[in-house]
């Protein structure tokens, strides 16, 4: 290898253009309505594994109560008085009860109350977003509805929705801040979980088989740079 290759570091893996794919938008019933084209740079690009990784990883983290907390030999109760002479006796010398290797003594090295809240860039946490919706729509696990429209929460009409679109499993369902009714109606229901359209996130996307949204949620590239989620 010449010396010019090595000072120019690793090449940069060139990744392909967006694939464009499509969606069926369908109503409450299952007609089918038309066909519609998802955003390419949003649903079609090549998932990058490496930023999935390192963003969940931090989701996962921030979790984290961080709450746990032990005494040190400094902060146990009592010890303060030596437990025997120091020469004499035929063991090795002591000076408090508290020390770690003795039973009811301090903890060595003592976990403390800490944040485990990791600095995670935008671009990067966008990334990871659209990598999870194109690793979703690959699969054709993406649904599309054009509106709920429904007056009263039911639970059975949830149940109704998702068989005629012949979805199955854990589903993703993405609402809208004026679809309360839709998230007062799918709360029960176990494979369900609800998410505004502003919060949805890499983590969410990946733990669920299916992803669902509405005409008024499905987000496109200049949707996806302002959303919440990225924040």
């Amino acid at each position: 290898m010449s010396t010019a290759t090595t000072l120019r570091g690793p090449v940069k893996k060139d990744r392909p253009a967006p694939e464009a794919r499509t969606v069926e938008r369908k109503d409450a019933t299952g007609k089918v309505l038309s066909t519609v084209q998802l955003d390419p740079e949003v649903f079609g690009i090549e998932p990058n594994m490496a930023v999935l990784h390192q963003v969940v990883t931090a989701q996962l983290a921030a979790k984290r109560s961080g709450t746990q907390s032990t005494k040190t030999r400094a902060e146990v109760r009592g010890g303060g008085r030596k437990p025997f002479r120091q020469k004499g006796t035929g063991n090795a010398r002591q000076g408090s009860t508290r020390a770690p290797h003795f039973a009811g003594g301090g903890v060595t090295h003592a976990p403390k109350p800490r944040s485990y809240a990791q600095k995670t860039p935008k671009k990067m946490i966008r990334l990871a977003l659209r990598s999870a919706l194109s690793d979703r729509a690959s699969e054709s696990h993406v649904a599309l509805l054009d509106a709920y429209g429904w007056e009263t929460p039911r639970t059975k009409d949830a149940v109704e929705l998702l068989a005629n679109l012949g979805i199955d499993g854990t589903v993703l369902v993405v609402l809208s801040r004026a679809d309360e009714v839709p998230a007062v109606s799918y709360r029960n229901l176990a494979n369900v979980t609800t998410i505004d359209a502003g919060e949805i996130n890499a983590y969410d996307v990946l733990a669920h088989d299916w992803i669902l949204f509405t005409d008024a949620t499905l987000p496109t590239a200049d949707r996806d740079e302002h959303a919440e989620g990225d924040a």
